[in-house]
Formats: structure tokens, C-alpha cells, sequence
């Protein structure tokens, strides 16, 4: 059946004062069918009347009128639909290179451009349809994340292993002209897309501002399971230093050229190469920060606020669990901390083996790693885990090891935390007060 499966209803809501509840199907608003929630949040904005198609579990279908204040919400939540399969078979995929035995859902590729406008999932638009298309305009589905990796047509189809798709400056003209914003990025793999091909990159996509608002470079990242895959050369730290030292002052010329931060080189790229941040003020509204860019800069600020109001809570001891990459600046402000509070805070470097050493991102650390590199050791009072490490609201990492698990294991508390400054200082003040 069609339309949207109606996961639960808000009490004393509209749709609950209409008798609407979980398991129903709505089907169409204002006679328009509902393909996905983008749908019904278009047909819902605005009008004060609405006319609600509604299967009911039994199968009856009713029809419910509805009067309201403009905008208010019906109170309605939906199960989340099934991503749209990517079709491409990128060179640098993430996916190909995981090891057999995790979670299912790890293994599915998701190209939605749908989860890109909800979510801010990055998508290729390789096997976007027209009439997709002509809906991303007509319902101003707005910004936009978008893996653009080249805009030489026969690179990119090279890249992403897929010669049947559109050249990607006719799409982005296309959203450009409708004043669709976008959001793009750059996955950068030595010897393939960087030099020459970067330039006209970065070119074409600063040609489309303000339309595309920002462009992200990132590192390729390989893991040691890319049996059967096309040899890339990693990013090491040379490579990395010499990046920042020709694209660093070209993305300031371009800052000053477009009135606004525009390029952005990943943070993993600094910390490869041993250099300092831009100023955070280089980084603008950080719109990249979820792809990895302006994380550090925004930790060390905030973590020097954090500092500047920390008081003593104690003298027990409490192990902080990292990732190699982020071990560094982390430690440096633990251990600032722990002046200021009193607490003996240990960074735990965690090494990973599940995907290979050459993975030093704290998101990709699994259970078992942690376990390994705790064998022996003394925790103290608590183990805090950041949680950007465990599947959101199940609390397990990407190895199904749950932190409560892992607790038992280790014979202590495992508590996870939000990874920034003052979410540490609030998980050590709430640990100070426990018995």
C-alpha cells in the first residue's frame, strides 16, 4: 500500500483528537498522494484546511477534515522509508572495504536525495531521474549535499565507476538557475583527482557561488580489507603538508574574492601533517562541519572555555577513550582538566584493528578495540565513551559490542558522553556526585 506508515501519534495533537493512530497509513493531503515525508511536510506547511486520506489498520479508509492555525503540526511521525540504492562503484567506496561480520545496515550504500535534504547526506546525483529532478526544484529542496570528487566528466565516470551518468555542471546549473543552494565536496585520492584537476574543480565550483555555498576537500580513506579494489595511494603526512601549504592561501584568495569562507580542507588533513588550524573564523558557519571540517578549531575554542569555569570535583581517577587521530589535542586539554578539577584523567589512545591501523577516526572505533587496549589496565572510577563511537539510541558500536558490555567486561562503569569540552566536564561533575 501506499502513502506514509504512521509510526506514532502525538497525545492531545490534531491527529490524535481524529482518531489517528500508529499503524494507520496516511495516503494523501489535499488530494495529493504522499510518497515520503518531504511530501507530506510540503502539503502540510501552510494551509489552515486540510483534507486527510487515512487507511486504518483494519482497512477502512477515512476522510479527515482538518482546521487549524498555519503551520501548526498535525502530530504525526512516520517510519523512516528505505534509502534509495546507489548504483555507482566509487574507487575509494568506504563500504567495499568493511570487514565481513557487522551490522547489516553498515553494508548498504545509500544515493538519496532525499536523506541529502533531511539528513545532509552527501549524494553524487549519478542516478538522479528527470522527473527527481524536476521535484528537487518544484519543492525547493534546499540545500543540498553533493559529491562532486571532479567535474571532468571522464574523471568523475572513472572515479565513480560509472559511465553512464549526467555531466554534473549541467545538474548544478540546473539547481543554480532554480536557486537551489548546495553544499559539495571533494574526496580527494592522490594521483587520480588532486593537481590540475583539482584546480578546475575548485574552479567550476566557485564559478556556481553562491548557489554551491561551500566546497569540502577530504581524505580518501582506506582500510586494511580492500582485497580485489583498485590500488590508491594514501594520504600520508608529506602529501598532506603539501596540500595545505598550495590550497591553504588559495582558499583565503578565495574567501576574499567571493566575500565569504568558501574552500575548506578537512581536519584530518592538519593533523596528518602536524600544522596549525586556520583561524575558527576561516571556517564560517562551519556548514562542513559534519564532514569532518571545523571540528578541531570549534573543540579547542570551546575547550578553552570549558577551562576557564572548570572547579575541583575530586581525586578519583576516570580513563576518556579516544581515537588516534583526535588523541592529541584531547589529551592536551585532559590534561589542563585535570589540573583544574583535581581528577586523574587518562587518555586511551585506541588503535584500530578492525579496519587497519591507517583508520584513526574516533567514529570508527569498535568494542573490541577498546577492550583490547584496556587488557590489564586500570580504569579508575569510570570509562567515558564518546558517543559519536555507538549506533544512536541503541548504545552498541559498530562490532554489535554494547557499552553496557563493555562495561561488564571490564569490571566498571562505561559511561558515554558528548565529545566536546563541556560534555566531558559535564559527564565528570555527574561521575563527582556518584557514590
Amino acid at each position: 500500500m501506499t502513502g506514509l506508515l504512521i509510526e506514532s501519534v502525538i497525545p492531545g495533537s490534531i491527529a490524535a483528537e481524529l482518531g489517528a493512530e500508529p499503524g494507520d497509513r496516511l495516503l494523501a493531503v489535499n488530494g495529493h498522494p504522499l510518497r515520503d515525508i518531504i511530501d507530506y511536510s510540503y502539503y502540510t506547511a501552510y494551509d489552515e484546511e486540510l483534507l486527510l486520506e487515512l487507511a486504518k489498520t483494519d482497512g477502512e479508509l477515512w476522510e479527515l477534515e482538518v482546521e487549524r492555525e498555519a503551520g501548526q503540526p498535525l502530530g504525526l511521525t512516520f517510519t523512516a522509508p528505505a534509502p534509495a540504492q546507489c548504483r555507482n562503484n566509487c574507487v575509494f567506496c568506504f563500504v567495499h572495504q568493511l570487514p565481513k561480520g557487522l551490522r547489516r545496515p553498515l553494508y548498504v550504500k545509500d544515493e538519496d536525495y532525499r536523506l541529502s535534504f533531511l539528513n545532509g547526506n552527501y549524494v553524487t546525483l549519478a542516478n538522479l531521474k528527470p522527473a527527481e529532478l524536476a521535484r528537487i526544484i518544484e519543492q525547493r529542496l534546499s540545500p543540498l549535499y553533493i559529491s562532486v570528487h571532479a567535474t571532468n566528466p571522464e574523471l568523475r565516470a572513472r572515479l565513480l565507476g560509472n559511465r553512464k551518468i549526467p555531466p554534473i555542471l549541467v545538474q548544478l546549473r540546473q539547481l543554480a538557475a532554480a536557486r537551489i543552494r548546495m553544499h559539495t565536496q571533494v574526496v580527494l585520492c592522490p594521483d587520480l583527482n588532486d593537481g590540475p584537476e583539482l584546480e578546475r574543480t575548485v574552479a567550476d565550483l566557485a564559478g556556481l557561488h553562491p548557489a554551491v555555498l561551500s566546497l569540502a576537500v577530504v581524505p580518501l580513506g582506506l582500510t586494511a580489507h580492500r582485497q580485489h579494489l583498485p590500488q590508491l595511494r594514501p594520504v600520508d603526512s608529506a602529501y598532506a603538508r603539501r596540500l595545505i601549504e598550495v590550497w591553504q592561501p588559495r582558499a583565503e584568495r578565495l574567501r576574499k574574492q567571493l566575500g565569504e569562507p568558501f574552500l575548506f580542507l578537512a581536519d584530518e588533513f592538519y593533523l596528518k601533517a602536524g600544522l596549525p588550524f586556520p583561524p575558527l573564523s576561516r571556517y564560517g558557519d562551519l556548514p562542513q562541519i559534519e564532514n569532518g571540517v571545523g571540528m578541531v578549531p570549534l573543540f579547542l575554542r570551546e575547550a578553552g572555555r570549558a577551562l576557564r569555569t572548570a572547579r575541583p570535583i575530586g581525586t578519583f581517577r576516570v580513563t576518556v577513550v579516544t581515537g588516534v587521530s583526535a588523541h592529541g589535542f584531547v589529551a592536551d586539554f585532559l590534561k589542563k582538566l585535570a589540573e583544574k578539577t583535581g581528577l586523574e584523567i587518562v587518555p586511551l589512545a585506541v588503535k584500530n584493528r578492525l579496519f587497519g591501523e591507517s583508520v584513526t577516526v574516533s567514529g570508527l572505533v569498535a568494542g573490541a578495540d577498546i577492550l583490547a587496549a584496556l587488557e590489564g589496565a586500570e580504569i579508575g572510577r569510570a570509562l567515558l565513551v564518546p558517543d559519536v563511537m555507538l549506533k544512536e539510541g541503541e548504545g552498541v558500536f559498530l562490532d554489535d559490542v554494547s557499552l553496557e558490555e563493555l562495561g561488564q567486561r571490564l569490571g566498571c562503569r562505561a559511561i558515554a558522553f558528548n565529545p566536546t569540552p563541556q560534555g566531558c566536564c559535564r559527564a565528570l561533575r555527574a561521575l563527582g556526585k556518584m557514590k
